[in-house]
């Protein structure tokens, strides 16, 4: 099965948390977390539509503002989700600097905030030199985003804050049979992603323009063959507790990847406590209990740095029990 969804920690594992994911032939990226982002191209960056944060310390946060200055042109908005106090936390950010000469700009910025069993929701608009507007509160049931390809879950985990853990899944996955296309004699290309969007919305009166060829919807439902989607989970900066261990586990069930902190060694299992960590021993055994297909462990306190190796051989050999 080609994958929908292409995922890459955009720095190592010593350096600021983030986890860029492409959606393949759409143009587009989400972002989890946005620390420096010099791992990013300019490109990359301006694929993103959506950033979800785990929480806003400085190293999960710093990188808005070099994505904010490039999405500033935008036409499309940029939607940013975060915990409870993260509507103030933008605001902050875009109330340090001047924006006189923004107000032709097109780029708006849709805050949502997840504050228990609700969602507060605000907008800030460069043609409003990015003045908060506050939006109201919808209902919180665990789903972020949704949309007719994928969706976005959440929950609530403790940090000493409210520190956000995600999971991104695909509803399901369309696979082109490669042989049924042929035995039409058409050719891969651009349609076959709005066929596949299409397929998704169930707009059975699609008509689509193929080299010259006017090709119906009807005719080309019989080269998709329909399969369980992807599922990657993004955990970073949590306590080891029973309570944070069931959210998690709960959350990634049967993930096809999880990225999963490994902060601390477990002989360390002291300071995690203390800083509100996972050990990486913690790490693997949440994945494996989850089962999750795959595991990569990051986000690595700078005492290892003399043996990078070691957080992961922890995690592996207990995820691997």
């Amino acid at each position: 099965m080609k994958p929908s969804f292409n995922a890459r920690l955009v720095n190592g594992p010593f350096e600021d948390p983030g986890l860029y994911v492409r959606f393949v032939r759409q143009g587009r990226a989400l972002l989890f977390d946005c620390g420096f982002t010099t791992g990013l191209s300019v490109r990359d960056i301006l694929k993103i539509s959506d950033i979800f944060v785990s929480h806003a310390h400085v190293d999960h946060f710093i990188g808005l503002d070099s994505i904010l200055r490039l999405h500033l042109k935008k036409e499309t908005p940029l939607s940013l989700y975060g915990p409870d106090g993260f509507i103030r936390n933008v605001e902050g950010k875009l109330g340090s600097y001047t924006w006189n000469l923004v107000g032709d700009y097109p780029l708006v910025i849709e805050v949502s905030e997840v504050k228990g069993k609700s969602v507060s929701k605000a907008v800030f608009k460069a043609g409003n030199s990015f003045k908060r507007e506050d939006k109201g509160t919808v209902p919180f049931d665990g789903v972020l985003v949704k949309d007719s390809f994928f969706r976005v879950k959440a929950v609530v985990l403790d940090h000493q804050v409210p520190c956000l853990g995600f999971r991104l899944e695909e509803d399901y996955h369309i696979n082109i049979d490669k042989a049924k296309l042929n035995g039409l004699n058409l050719p891969v290309g651009p349609w076959l992603g709005e066929f596949k969007n299409a397929l998704r919305k169930n707009m059975a009166d699609s008509v689509f323009a193929i080299e010259g060829r006017s090709v119906t919807f009807s005719e080309l439902r019989e080269i998709a063959n329909i399969t369980k989607g992807q599922k990657i989970s993004y955990i970073v900066d949590v306590l080891g507790s029973e309570s944070n261990r069931k959210k998690i586990v709960n959350l990634a069930k049967g993930s096809d990847a999880i990225y999963i902190e490994a902060y601390f060694l477990h002989r360390d299992k002291d300071k995690a406590e203390e800083r509100f960590h996972l050990t990486a021993r913690q790490a693997g055994s949440i994945a494996g209990e989850a089962g999750a297909a795959k595991m990569t462990v990051f986000h690595f306190s700078p005492r290892y740095a003399d043996s990078p190796e070691a957080p992961v051989k922890e995690a592996e050999d207990e995820f691997s029990k």
